[in-house]
């Protein structure tokens, strides 16, 4: 095995703690990753807008001399990093995915990017998203498909869709990644590493609208808990431009992970009683995971929140119309940029402009409901445990889903309705792996905590993770060509 081989192997913490030793150059680490992402990178089209191998190799150089002087400047530091593309990102391209923005360039940070730039990492490009970061499903009009890391004629979900394709192949050491309708949850599952959905304010965002609570958070990606909490670190935190952002200490996630699980109980959601469709094999390879919380100690029962999932969902489609419209309403007024934007986006805009001011009321009174509907169920139990996604990765070539297991999915994101629920709880929710279909596709679980409970999703998934080691044992195929 070659030392660039070597080196990308290493786990993002391990690959610090070789980095601050000097064990291995910021320029051989570059240099490792770079001819990694030139070899796989074209076989699946997860990072984009790269950078020049020269000037990132200019920036590993500068690392370097830090280390020399003694003045790392964080946890992060040396590491390769590929930004998602939705977040802006200054001097680099940042689309959207969408041909509107296919040359747009910021001149400055967003708060997540100025966070990870600080920390010490080299940004070398983008990972792919759909169009606006609409739909599971990482296509675009600017970049075109990111293929599944496991099988090259699938999808990689979506929308942090490259971000978890680059993390399986090892062309990143750790990703970031947002989540409003499983964007962080679904590729993770559908490539077998982890992806977080944390609690509102947790990360500060800074949307053009801060003191409405969205539905979109950003997260962090790992292919292990260790990374996943040393990435939370960095991106966690107030910052004053976000004045409803926690402000709890970030330093609180390098604690250790280890916990003694024995009678922690958890509630398996599974289909809500039979309200959600799944195609064959989803939930059975979702409750052989659950197994392995039994092991550790683990009281597991199925159990559903007692409120109707059905307006759950009613209410959520009404909220999604109204966040996505209000960002994309501007473009949609003009009929030159409209035409340039996908119908499932327009669909959104169309079905917000039919939304008055009480019906979002209304609609956040029901969210709320819900809310201490799932509060009710942490007196009783410490986790929620759900399948990641109703279906398993589906041909490339489609745009949705149009039924699950004979049941016809009403709009483009329909397949995705087991995300729903979680993103209008507010809960983090940690997307774990959880096995392989007969054909070799991923899926995964969601273990879901109390809100605020990020510290005890990474303990309980680390746990799991130390005893299954799906990531470990289930490279990519295409990841040892």
């Amino acid at each position: 095995m070659s030392h660039n081989t070597q080196i990308t192997l290493l786990d993002a913490t391990a690959l610090r703690d070789a980095i601050a030793s000097k064990e291995v150059s910021c320029v051989e680490v570059m240099d490792a990753f770079l001819d990694r992402i030139e070899r796989l990178n074209p076989r699946v089209n997860a990072i984009v807008s790269i950078q020049p191998r020269e000037l990132l190799r200019d920036q590993a150089r500068e690392r370097d001399s830090e280390i020399a002087r003694g003045e790392p400047r964080g946890p992060l530091h040396g590491l390769p990093f590929a930004i998602k593309d939705l977040e802006p990102t200054a001097g680099i391209r940042s689309t959207l995915g969408s041909p509107i923005f296919k040359d747009f360039i910021p001149r400055t940070d967003s708060i997540l990017v100025e966070r990870i730039r600080r920390a010490g990492a080299i940004i070398i490009g983008k990972t792919n998203v759909p169009e606006f970061g609409l739909g599971s499903h990482t296509f675009n009009p600017v970049f075109g498909t990111t293929f599944n890391a496991y099988d090259q004629s699938r999808t990689a979900g979506g929308s942090s869709g490259g971000a978890a394709v680059a993390l399986a192949l090892k062309m990143l050491p750790i990703a970031d990644g947002s989540d409003h309708a499983g964007s962080l949850r679904n590729p993770a599952a559908f490539n077998n590493v982890f992806g977080f959905r944390t609690s509102f304010g947790r990360v500060p965002s800074d949307w053009r609208e801060v003191f409405m609570p969205a539905l979109s958070v950003h997260g962090p990606m790992a292919r292990n808990v260790p990374d996943l909490a040393m990435l939370l670190s960095v991106i966690a935190g107030h910052d004053p431009r976000v004045p409803l952002s926690n402000r709890q200490d970030p330093a609180h996630f390098t604690a250790p992970l280890d916990r003694d699980f024995k009678g922690t109980r958890i509630a398996w959601l599974g289909d809500f009683g039979g309200y959600l469709p799944f195609e064959p094999g989803v939930l059975e390879v979702c409750r052989r995971a659950l197994k392995a919380f039994e092991d550790l100690g683990c009281i597991v029962e199925e159990a559903r929140p007692d409120y109707p999932i059905d307006r759950v969902w009613q209410n959520w489609l009404k909220l999604r119309a109204w966040q996505v419209g209000a960002i994309l309403k501007e473009l949609y007024g003009d009929p030159a940029r409209r035409e340039l934007i996908k119908p499932e986006a327009q669909w959104e805009i169309e079905s917000g402009f039919k939304i008055t001011a009480y019906d979002l009321v209304d609609a956040s009174a029901v969210r709320t409901a819900w809310y201490h509907a799932v509060r009710a169920m942490f007196e009783k139990y410490d986790f929620l445990v759900l399948p990641s996604a109703q279906v398993f990765p589906f041909d490339a070539a489609m745009r949705w889903p149009k039924e699950i297991n004979g049941r016809a999915m009403d709009t483009y994101h329909r397949w995705m309705e087991v995300m729903i629920p979680i993103t209008m709880s507010g809960c983090p929710a940690l997307g774990t792996p959880a096995g392989f279909d007969a054909r070799g596709l991923p899926m995964g679980i969601q273990i879901v905590g109390p809100n605020h409970g990020e510290m005890s999703c990474m303990q309980l998934a680390h746990a799991y993770d130390e005893a299954t080691r799906w990531v470990r044992s289930n490279p990519p195929a295409l990841a040892g060509s």
